[in-house]
Formats: C-alpha cells, sequence, structure tokens
C-alpha cells in the first residue's frame, strides 16, 4: 500500500468485532459491512461460542468472517477454522514467526493471516519493538504468510478496551502490508485519520458501539459506516 497525504481519498473497508447475536450479524449483512470478527478467546466477554455453535458461524453467508484467536494451539485454529468455515485468521497474542509460518502451513490457502500488533506507550522501547516486527517480516520462499496487520491499543485483557493509541506512532514506519485500525475508534475521533500518512486497508470497531459485550448498536453502526464512506469525495470532514 502506497503512502498517502492526508488530503488524498478515504475509503476504508469496515470490520465489526466480537459478534455474538445472530440478528445482529445478519443485519450488519444487509448494510455491506465488510469484515464480521468472532473472538475464539474462551476469556474474553464475548467469546463467541458462548452464544454461537460453529455450525451457526459456517452456515453465515460472508467472505469476510474473522476468528480472532489469542495464544491458541495451531491444531485448535485449524480445526474451528474449518468447522467454522471462517475466511480471516487474527492473531491477537504473542504468536511469532514460527508459529505464524507454521499455521500459513496447515491452514487452507484461501484463508488469511492478519497479525495484531498491540501499540504500548509512545516510548523508544515501543518503537524499536514494533520497527523489529516490520524488519523481520516472515517469510515462505518469497511470500508473506501474514496478508494483514492490525494496529490494536495493549492490554492485559488482548483487546476491547475501547482505548485509542497515539496514532502518530504510525508515521514514525514504512508499514509493510495493509492493516486494519482499531483501538476505540468512534464518532468523535475518526477525524483524526486524517494525520495518518498510510491510511489503513479497513477500521476495526467493537466496544466503542456495543449496549454491553457483544450486543452491537446497529444503527450507530450504520450511521458510522456512512460518515465514513459518504463525506464529500469519499474523505472524513
Amino acid at each position: 500500500m502506497n503512502q498517502q497525504s492526508a488530503t488524498t481519498q478515504f475509503s476504508s473497508g469496515l470490520k465489526v468485532c466480537g459478534l455474538t447475536k445472530l440478528n445482529q450479524i445478519h443485519e450488519l449483512i444487509a448494510m455491506n459491512v465488510d469484515f464480521l470478527g468472532f473472538i475464539f478467546y474462551e476469556k474474553s466477554p464475548r467469546y463467541v461460542l458462548n452464544h454461537l455453535s460453529l455450525e451457526d458461524i459456517a452456515q453465515i453467508n460472508h467472505q469476510g468472517k474473522v476468528g480472532v484467536f489469542v495464544n491458541e494451539k495451531v491444531e485448535k485454529i485449524i480445526e474451528l477454522a474449518e468447522k467454522a468455515k471462517l475466511n480471516l485468521i487474527q492473531l491477537h497474542g504473542d504468536e511469532d514467526n514460527h508459529f505464524i509460518i507454521e499455521l500459513r502451513k496447515h491452514l487452507h490457502p484461501d484463508v488469511k493471516i492478519i497479525k495484531v500488533i498491540r501499540i504500548g506507550n509512545n516510548t523508544i522501547e515501543n518503537k524499536n519493538r514494533i520497527h523489529q516486527t516490520f524488519s523481520n517480516l516472515p517469510a515462505i520462499g518469497n511470500l508473506s504468510p501474514i496478508t494483514y496487520y492490525l494496529f490494536d491499543t495493549d492490554s492485559k485483557a488482548f483487546g476491547g478496551t475501547g482505548q485509542q493509541f497515539d496514532w502518530n506512532l504510525l508515521n514514525e514506519f514504512e508499514i509493510p502490508l495493509p492493516y486494519f485500525l482499531s483501538g476505540g475508534i468512534s464518532e468523535e475521533n475518526i477525524k483524526n485519520i486524517e494525520i495518518l500518512k498510510q491510511q489503513p486497508f479497513a477500521l476495526d470497531i467493537n466496544s466503542k458501539f456495543e449496549i454491553a459485550p457483544g450486543d452491537k448498536e446497529i444503527n450507530r453502526i450504520k450511521k458510522f459506516k456512512t460518515m465514513i464512506h459518504e463525506s464529500p469525495n469519499g474523505m472524513i470532514c
């Protein structure tokens, strides 16, 4: 993805994560949301298998079903991806390059991998960690097993904090892959996306658009989607 100035066109996709209710999922599909996120982390208050079965998820007719995993075993991810007919796997834990390569070798070729980079304070230590991640992008032959990055606010709970990290930090790097932007995105701060030289491939919303964990404010999401796609010339005002 080429770098873009703050005045270039914004045409990001939208991912709604932490879904647990079939009726809400079908409403999101009807409004053409690009990605549907299902959390397969048992400690999450949005753990999908407390609400939906693998068969329920498999029967959802959508090409952007994302399974979110945290430090899960490769074999378990493969099993759940097949049974739920997932299209993308989001690795939200501490998975290293060896793990990612091993997962890629066993995943169906059409299933893409999103690797999350959790962003903490704007410190030299964190900057060095991010730089090292980009420098050591894993490869199988000449190809990266990772299709997308996702940047989220660091937390012990592995996401869902509703807190925004300092987006200015991303401007200090040449990000080697298209990326999802997450972490407390809402109507109030979305205009600040203009500061990003390299625009996100998609926005990832979750806890800021909920009545309770896993229970989404569908009408608010619909208005937000209109906000990011129907401003003049596709740009955020």
